[in-house]
């Protein structure tokens, strides 16, 4: 609805501006906002205030001409001047009623995405396959998973890409340590954790030991069979470790997503060949770089994009600038999201500026860096075990599902032992990734069990329990909603309330793919779920005072319930019909 608002503001500044009533050259982003007061209207606009001083009117003056220059919209029923020119804008149930009853007939519950499909590939998780994935490889992961899912759901093309770790110096490291143990290899790697910090020691210790994993290293860039076969061995046990985990946290990801550092090392003498070829390589200390005018340091002095080392090396920036031109020539992408954490934007600022200077990509593409701030301990420090360690994510897990597992039982002392750690496994992953998807993206922040699993407040079991509500009305009744005759009218304020909130779905998913902001559309279903609560306390639904309004309540609450559902499931939530 704001959208359609906006348009028809838009219209009308449009007819100002060619009647000579406002200049010409104004481009002010409309804003439109849901007014708290819904006998005040149910949007309202400072547009107004906004265009009043180049205008040189007084704000309400021009909200006048605004109105007059409105078109006429049957969504809309009036709109009224507000305060110091505020544009009030009032919805007209009956239209509002039938939108609702169009998106309960639909799949996609009148879910449209606004523009034409795109091809978008989702750079998304990329753990280091030398150890186990850890709670910093989680909102990588679970939040790329979440802005997929409403890709995909709006209409686009989602290729996933999981840039694994998988070359590099500390793979001399590992296969020389495997060389060496090749019959407690098998065994030991189930501790990828473990292997890492014994071939490391071994490496530390033994100049003999170092000297091999270097000259390993050396042979398996060269494509040595022995070394190659190795190597994928490593990385298969390390691959299998890591879906395990996607596979349990319930993320759209699999082997054949897996594009890793390797997949690009044939071209990387390529890329540093066409920089050459397009004169953008400087050689600095030995090392080949690429200075572009728009960075530089405090000292105003230009900073380098190292593309190889003195020493022939490949890095980072050559890797990521070689899966510019994949994405582009390859995957024919439109967009790429790249979820990496947000210490890496200069990195990514610099690798696209690169890419689009050597024509690695076309100026249609759009890359974009979603970039994420830290998962903290209640101390507000960076997550570590008692001992300081890194905190696994596997254990992170199961110590969720442990609470959960106590939490349910206490409410629910007669549930059989295994609907018990079902219930118990749903809630507590769900109550992992939801404490992590309903923050802002950019923003740090402190995790807390006891908060996440709380049954009041932004967490995952209250929307879960939410959900149960609605499963519960037509459990009772005995009837799914397609049994249920009759239309939805809306009387009763509550039910205008939930109905104007059930409209903002669409909209709502289009920023949050547009975004990247999964907690945008948490704090939507949040909101959801307190308004249908108070609805179902203020409205009678199964004993309603007639069949009409008995059925109008149902049918509403059934789109509740999938919209809910829809929602959890856009996050990568499970629901439950009952806990």
């Amino acid at each position: 609805m704001k959208d359609s608002i906006r348009h028809l503001i838009q219209q009308a500044l449009d007819r100002l501006t060619a009647e000579g009533v406002l200049p010409a050259g104004l481009t002010p982003a409309i804003q439109v906002e849901n007014t708290k007061d819904k006998s005040h209207g149910d949007f309202a606009s400072n547009i107004a205030m906004m265009l009043a001083k180049p205008a040189g009117m007084k704000p309400r003056d021009l909200a006048e001409k605004l109105i007059a220059a409105l078109p006429a919209d049957e969504q809309i029923t009036k709109v009224e001047i507000a305060g110091p020119g505020f544009l009030n804008f009032f919805q007209n149930s009956d239209v509002l009623a039938q939108y609702l009853e169009a998106a309960l007939a639909d799949a996609q519950l009148g879910v449209r995405k606004n523009g034409p499909a795109q091809r978008v590939v989702v750079d998304l998780s990329a753990p280091n396959l030398a150890k186990e994935m850890h709670v910093g490889h989680l909102r990588s992961t679970i939040i790329g998973d979440g802005v997929a899912r409403v890709l995909e759901f709006l209409g686009d093309t989602v290729i996933r890409q999981n840039h694994v770790g998988d070359w590099g110096t500390q793979f001399g490291m590992l296969l020389a340590y495997m060389q060496e143990n090749p019959a407690a290899a098998e065994s030991e790697l189930a501790d990828l954790e473990g292997f890492y910090r014994a071939a490391k020691k071994r490496f530390d210790e033994s100049l003999e030991f170092a000297d091999r994993a270097r000259e390993l290293v050396v042979q398996l860039q060269a494509g040595d069979a022995e070394c190659l076969r190795l190597w994928h061995r490593f990385n298969d046990i390390s691959l299998s470790h890591c879906q395990a985990l996607y596979d349990r946290l319930g993320v759209k990801l699999s082997m054949a997503d897996v594009k890793g550092e390797s997949a690009y090392n044939d071209d990387l003498p390529q890329v540093v060949a066409d920089l050459a070829a397009k004169g953008l390589l400087t050689e600095d200390n030995g090392a080949q770089c690429v200075f572009m005018d728009e960075f530089k340091n405090a000292e105003g002095n230009p900073l380098p994009l190292i593309v190889q080392k003195a020493g022939g090396g490949y890095l980072y920036a050559t890797t990521d600038l070689a899966a510019t031109r994949y994405r582009a020539g390859v995957l024919k992408a439109d967009r790429v999201l790249y979820f990496v954490d947000q210490r890496q934007a200069l990195h990514f600022q610099m690798v696209f500026a690169c890419a689009r200077l050597a024509g690695f990509v076309p100026a249609s593409m759009d890359m974009e860096h979603m970039g994420f701030g830290t998962m903290n301990g209640p101390d507000g420090r960076p997550f570590k075990t008692r001992d300081g360690g890194t905190v696994k994510l596997v254990q992170l897990l199961d110590e969720a599902e442990q609470r959960a597992y106590s939490l349910v039982k206490d409410k629910n002392p007669d549930l059989g032992e295994d609907e018990l750690r079902r219930i118990a496994r749903v809630v507590g992953i769900a109550s992992v990734k939801y404490a992590d998807l309903s923050k802002h993206r950019t923003s740090d922040y402190s995790f807390n069990f006891d908060l996440m699993l709380s049954f009041e407040g932004n967490t995952a079991p209250y929307l879960l329990y939410a959900y149960t509500r609605v499963a519960g009305v037509f459990r009772k009744l005995g009837k799914g909603v397609d049994e249920i005759g009759g239309q939805i009218t809306l009387v009763a304020e509550q039910e205008q309330a939930l109905a104007a909130k059930l409209a903002q779905f669409n909209e709502l998913l289009g920023n949050v793919a547009n975004k990247g902001t999964p907690h945008i559309l948490c704090a939507y279903l949040y909101d959801l779920a307190g308004l249908f609560s108070s609805f179902y306390e203020n409205c009678p639904i199964l004993s309603a005072e007639d069949e009409a309004t008995r059925d109008s309540r149902l049918r509403l609450a059934a789109l509740t319930g999938r919209t809910l559902k829809q929602g959890l499931e856009l996050l990568g939530l499970e629901t439950l019909e009952r806990m």
